[in-house]
């Protein structure tokens, strides 16, 4: 794995997903960041222990699964995973459409929860995101949004 690894690319980003319930997709997130380097195994088991103790739900279909903050010793480096469920997830009892996978390194957390918390701020781009039809579409947005609030 190349030490310039971004947190966030096309490999990062998995469209027209499905999963029977909410802890397949969390189990799904958590894949897709092992695949990618982010995380070691146990890292997965914190996901689903962080769910259990509070919802990762944020709104507007959007579900953020993490892990606890012992879990950072699993982390070997920050990324984000985003898997979009165009047929929804019930995420105890929401509808998600798109879930975002966190693993961050020490406090870099903050920064990412703050900036997915500005787009949420836009109905419109949270509806462009859960309808997108490609990673392409996914990246570019959530780009656009970035440099809109870096101004």
């Amino acid at each position: 794995m190349p030490t310039d690894a971004t947190i966030l690319g096309p490999e990062s980003v998995l469209i027209g997903c499905t999963a029977p319930d909410q802890a397949d997709a969390i189990t799904q997130v958590g894949n897709k960041l092992l695949e990618l380097g982010a995380v070691e195994p146990g890292y997965l088991d914190a996901m689903h222990a962080r769910e259990k103790s509070v919802s990762t739900y944020l709104g507007e279909g959007v579900a953020i699964p993490h892990g606890t903050d012992e879990s950072r010793k699993f982390v070997k480096r920050t990324a984000l995973a985003i898997l979009q469920f165009p047929a929804g997830v019930d995420w105890d009892g929401n509808d998600v459409r798109l879930c975002v996978g966190i693993a961050a390194k020490g406090s870099e957390q903050v920064g990412i929860l703050s900036s997915l918390a500005r787009i949420l701020m836009d109905s419109e781009q949270v509806k462009q995101l859960r309808e997108a039809p490609d990673a392409e579409t996914i990246l570019r947005l959530l780009n656009e949004v970035d440099e809109e609030f870096s101004r």
